[in-house]
Parts: structure tokens; sequence; C-alpha cells
């Protein structure tokens, strides 16, 4: 257990270190949602349904990573803590893999090559980022368990998580723009936005200390303690609610860029639009974590999830028969729901971690945090497998002029598709448990179970 309960406010510096980390972890994980799909049918030429499948494979074999991490990072002690270890030297490998991931091996011209590439090299990077990313979100409950600390805390890190994602968004295409090829211009990109993760990384490592923790006699091994983990209830919601979620805006995310690009022709509008939705994000993080003080986590994930919803199917159907400040408005509504995207998960985590330590005394953030990054890169790659399907059904061309039948589909997948997955969750949220009441009540039994174990 730790030394003492840590309940109180974190300093200005704790909360700036923490959440810079973020922006190597969002400039990641946006820049797959929104350029690795066309990148590999478009750049690498690797047919669209072998793409989704490839990212499906490279997921379920990475599907043990996650939690054995989590179980690695609870159970580690050095000098520099259980998290900040996986942080630093991390994020070496995830920066090389994310190059080579957005470089076209000329050596390889057939699909089976490519298929075998892509799946292997994405297997390594989504290793990577599991070393970097699990420690890096089991810190919030180490640094504190303050139910709105913890909201704040994610606030900052996702306020600078929307600054990797702007950065994504906003630079990737002027970056490939710069060279004298889209494949020179992905690998360029690829680079530069690698040292940002790199940057970003260390300076978490840097500025951010653990609080001390003491050894604990328990060991039951990471299969028993996966299934303690997976059969918790409260937390099975949230895997599930999260993990559609992130499906849902991952298929809109990754579509946006063929949407503008054939169906509204004018490509160069994607940066605009793209920008317009996370600057929102951004602007709206605060105001969702004043409301969800108000109206509490569940609720406040609801009401900008629906928002969300509406605005893409705004988008899907409507945006190329509109003028350009309505459709700009139209994503301006999709980043004020968008906004609690950012925020409520990763405060609703460390409600759940806290549950269960009051309900078994043991401490299993990493765990926790392993299998939620499992899950997020499961959306990501189930989203993937969506998009490939529905763009090989429709019959899907890289480069040339779409038929009707594959506008009709990148509208469904921008607007319909993502918006059932949404709602899916939206139900699943409703059930969701833990308010700030509860939580209190939680905290009361930590409190007498440490000060009877004292």
């Amino acid at each position: 257990m730790r030394s003492k309960l840590n309940t109180s406010y974190l300093s200005l510096k704790t909360k700036l270190g923490f959440g810079v980390c973020d922006i190597g972890g969002n400039l990641f994980f946006t820049t797959l949602s929104f350029h690795l799909t066309i990148f590999l049918t478009d750049t690498l030429g690797l047919a669209a349904g072998l793409m989704g499948l490839a990212m499906m494979i490279g997921r379920i074999v990475d599907a043990f990573s996650d939690p054995l991490m989590g179980y690695i990072s609870d159970h580690t002690r050095s000098r520099w803590g259980r998290r900040r270890p996986y942080i630093f030297f991390g994020s070496i490998p995830l920066v090389f893999f994310f190059i080579l991931m957005f470089t076209k091996p000329d050596w390889i011209s057939s699909q089976t090559g490519l298929f075998i590439w892509v799946t292997v090299i994405y297997f390594l990077m989504t290793t990577a980022y599991t070393v970097v990313n699990i420690p890096y979100g089991a810190l919030t409950p180490d640094l504190t368990r303050d139910y709105n600390q913890q909201t704040v805390l994610n606030g900052y890190r996702m306020s600078f998580a929307v600054v990797g994602t702007l950065i994504a968004a906003g630079a990737a295409i002027p970056i490939i723009g710069l060279f004298e090829t889209k494949t020179a211009g992905y690998t360029g990109m690829g680079i530069i936005f690698g040292l940002i993760m790199l940057i970003s990384a260390w300076i978490t490592f840097f500025t951010v200390k653990e609080p001390v923790v003491k050894k604990e006699s328990y060991n039951k091994g990471i299969f028993k303690e996966y299934l303690l983990v997976i059969s918790d209830k409260t937390f099975k919601k949230i895997l599930s609610l999260c993990g559609l979620y992130i499906a849902g805006v991952t298929v809109v995310a990754s579509t946006l860029i063929y949407f503008f690009q054939y169906v509204y022709k004018d490509e160069g509008m994607t940066t605009l639009i793209m920008l317009a939705l996370l600057v929102t994000a951004l602007a709206f993080i605060p105001v969702w974590v004043k409301i969800s003080k108000k109206i509490g986590k569940k609720n406040s994930y609801i009401t900008g999830m629906g928002i969300f919803t509406g605005a893409v199917l705004l988008v899907a159907f409507t945006a190329d028969k509109v003028p350009v400040p309505v459709l700009i408005a139209y994503m301006i509504m999709a980043g004020i729901g968008l906004s609690t995207h950012y925020v409520m998960p990763y405060s609703l985590i460390p409600d759940v971690v806290e549950n269960n330590y009051a309900e078994t005394g043991k401490r299993r953030e990493g765990i926790y945090y392993g299998l939620w990054t499992f899950l997020s890169k499961l959306g990501q790659a189930v989203s993937a497998l969506i998009i490939g399907i529905v763009l090989t059904l429709v019959h899907y061309v890289p480069g040339a002029i779409q038929t009707v039948p594959a506008e009709m589909g990148i509208r469904l997948l921008v607007g319909p598709v993502p918006v059932i997955i949404i709602l899916l969750g939206m139900f699943i949220m409703y059930k969701y448990p833990i308010s700030s009441s509860k939580y209190q009540e939680i905290l009361q039994t930590i409190n007498r179970m440490e000060s009877n174990n004292a």
C-alpha cells in the first residue's frame, strides 16, 4: 500500500508535468486515427480489407502485453518509482517503430508481403506504446485519490492531449506537403512526431515524483490477478462503454480524410475541419470538468457523446450541401461533445481502481490500466476492420473518382455506423454505478481499512 493516503491537492508543477506526456500519447493516437488507414490504402498500396485485418491481428497478438505491463509496473520497485522507468526507456522503441509504421518498404511489392509487414510493425509499435502508456495512466491514482482532483488532474492531461491531437490534425498534412512525394512526406512526419513523443515523455519522467509505495507480500501471479480484475462488474461496464466510444470516434476520425477527399472533393478542407473540431474540444475541457462537478461524470459523458453523434450525422449527409461556415459550426458542435471523451474515461477508471482496493485491500492499478489500454487499442483495431470491410464492400478505389455506392459507404462511415456504436456505449454508461457520494463512501472504507492495518 502507499505510505499514506494521498487526498491532498496537487501542485501546479505536478499537474503540468503529469499532463505533458499525453502530448506524445495523443499525438500517437490521433495520427493513427486520422492518417494511418489512408496511408496504408493510398500510399502503401495495401488493399482496404487486408489493412483492417492486419490491424486487427496486430491487436489480438498484442492483447496480453497490456495486462502484463500493468502487472509488471504494479510489482516494480526502483529508485525512480514503479511507473517512471517505463515511461523513460519505453519511449525509445516506441518512436523507432512509429517511424517505421509510416515508412514504405520499397523492397516489398506483393500484397502478402505488405500485409505481413504492416501486421508485424503495427504489433511492435503498439506493444512499445503499451510499455509507456500503461505505467503513465496508472500514475493517476498513485498521485491522488481525491474525487475532484482526479478529474482536475486528468483535465490537465487531456488539455495536453488535445494539443497533441491538434499537432497531428493540423500539422500532418502541411508537413507531408513539404516533401516531393507523399511517401517521403509520411516518413518525415513520422520522424518529427516521434521526436515530440520522446521529448514529452521525458519531461514527465523528470518532473513528476511518485509517492513512496511499500512492497506488498501478496503475489497471485498475473493470470489470477487478471481474472480478479476482469471479474469486477463495474470495471466491465467501463471497458464495454469506453471500447464502444473509442471504436465509434475512431471510425469518424479515420474516415473524415476520405470524406473530404472523395465526397466533399476538397482535401484542403481536411486540416481546417479537424482544427475546428479539436480546438473546440480543447477549449471545452475545463467547461466539462466544471459541469461534471455539478451533474456527475456519467451524465456529462452521456450528454457530450449525444451532442457528438448529432453533429456527425449532420456532417455525413449535409456537409457538401451547406456553406463552409455552417460546416464549421457542425464541427464546433462535434468538438463540444467530443471534449467529454478526452476527460471522462480517465477520471472514471480511478473510481473503479479505488473501489476494488476498498473491496479487496490489494492495489492493482497497473492491470486495470493495462486492460483499459488494450480496450482502447482494440477499439482502434475494430474501427479499422469496420472501415476496411465497408470500403471493400462498396468497391472503394484509392486515388480514383468514387462511384455513388463508394461515396455512400464513406458517408455511412462518418455518420450512421459510428452513431450506432456510440449509442450502445451510452446505454451501458447509463448503468454506471459510482457517483460522487458513492466514491466518498469508498474513500471512507479505505481510511478505516488502512487505519486498522497501520
